[in-house]
């Protein structure tokens, strides 16, 4: 895949997991598409992990995190 048709998968997907996050209120929902977002890597994916700028680390880790916050968030909600 080119890099630039990842990127808009990449903020694609993010815009939908935000919709769904603060607007639907279906956290669950945005979990799995913040998480498929990370499958399309917005950089050069052919570049290695030790290679990248910091910030590119910055961005992709705090992405994760942001996925790992709505998965706890929709397990907390959830649990009755």
């Amino acid at each position: 895949m080119k890099t630039s048709f990842n990127k808009f998968l990449y903020f694609g997907f993010l815009l939908l997991g935000l919709y769904q996050a603060f607007y639907s209120k279906e956290y669950m929902q945005a979990t799995t598409s913040f998480g498929i977002g990370l499958a399309f890597d917005p950089f050069n994916p052919e570049q290695k992990w030790n290679d990248r700028p910091n910030w590119q680390k910055v961005v992709l880790i705090v992405h994760l995190a942001l996925t790992a916050a709505m998965f706890g968030l929709g397990i907390g909600l959830n649990d009755k």
